[in-house]
């Protein structure tokens, strides 16, 4: 059918997590390569479908972040890759590698500008660590996230990409401070209150400055983002995020495939899980405050299809402890490309 696209995904991840591995205690993975676990996974099995020109439609195994909050995974701190709201509310917004049964549907408005919105199941049983198609029943509720954004080249061709949206998800979920009597868990040691009608907004924004764009992508000069995402403080332990940072790209005149990136991120412990914590006289440390990240890194292309990427980063405040140590990591993410 024209206008019809196919894509199917499998995913193998191996390896150790250096965050359990070394005992650093952050909220977001330095290594955002290892997130749900280490094993093989479909990621993606969906079929898209132009109706009009101003009408889309995408059905089967697919994963929110792909289509709302969506964000580059080229930092490796997870403070700065993908879907932002799967980093907060990851018991039920499930990004790459996970995937769930959904369907989305996009409207064009013109050419810059588009709506989107969609319905996941939310099945923690797509979590499991073995390979599978997709799990059916076993579903809790489900996912509905809606997106507005415009996509736009300004002067000189560089291009812009604004995006807000926000979500519903209707699986119940714990509360972080009180229990089914409404009384403090820390206190009574009760099963913790049900909620449902979980939700949250987000903002995203990436703007080139400078430099040239070519197929809606920047080719040199300096690009900026920001993405900033609140989550509902009843279930949600860690309730907002906010990332900034810049791209740079072409700061060695002809050395190919040259990126320098620099983020800053600040992830926030929700206040009603200190309290909680403030109760309970077995706890040596509460998270009372949020953590700050930081990274930088430097990439390459020193052959055709090859991407290296060395990378420092620098935790404050690992897990929200405001007199816990902080954090140095020093990597390497490599892409081949055939």
């Amino acid at each position: 059918m024209k206008g019809g696209a196919f894509q199917g995904t499998i995913t193998w991840r191996r390896g150790k997590n250096l965050t359990d591995e070394a005992g650093l205690g952050v909220l977001q993975q330095v290594q955002e390569v290892y997130g749900r676990g280490q094993t093989v996974r479909v990621t993606q099995l969906w079929y898209e479908q132009v109706l009009t020109d101003r009408l889309e439609v995408k059905l089967g195994l697919t994963n929110p972040g792909e289509d709302f909050a969506a964000f580059s995974c080229q930092f490796m701190n997870l403070s700065f890759c993908g879907a932002q709201p799967g980093n907060l509310a990851d018991d039920y917004w499930y990004n790459w590698p996970v995937s769930q049964l959904g369907a989305r549907l996009r409207v064009k408005l013109d050419d810059e500008r588009y709506v989107t919105g969609a319905v996941y199941q939310i099945n923690p049983r797509n979590l499991t660590d073995d390979l599978f198609i997709a799990h059916v029943d076993g579903g809790t509720g489900v996912l509905v996230p809606v997106e507005a954004g415009w996509v736009r080249a300004g002067a000189g061709g560089r291009i812009g990409s604004y995006k807000a949206g926000g979500w519903i998800g209707t699986a119940n979920g714990d509360d972080v401070l009180l229990d089914v009597n409404r009384r403090p868990i820390a206190i009574t040691g009760l099963s913790p209150l049900q909620r449902g009608s979980r939700y949250g907004v987000y903002i995203n924004v990436e703007q080139q400055l400078t430099g040239r764009a070519r197929d809606g992508k920047a080719q040199t000069g300096l690009s900026v983002f920001a993405n900033v995402t609140q989550t509902d403080r009843g279930t949600s332990i860690t309730d907002n995020q906010v990332s900034v940072g810049l791209f740079y790209r072409g700061l060695v005149p002809r050395l190919r495939g040259e990126v320098l990136g620099i983020g800053l991120a600040r992830t926030n412990v929700n206040g009603r899980v200190a309290r909680g914590q403030r109760l309970d006289p077995t706890r040596p440390d509460v998270q009372d405050s949020a953590e700050y990240a930081a990274e930088v890194y430097y990439s390459i292309q020193p052959l055709e299809g090859l991407e290296l990427r060395p990378n420092l980063q620098w935790i404050h405040q690992p897990g929200g402890i405001r007199t816990a140590n902080d954090v140095g990591v020093v990597g390497l993410k490599a892409a081949v490309t055939l």
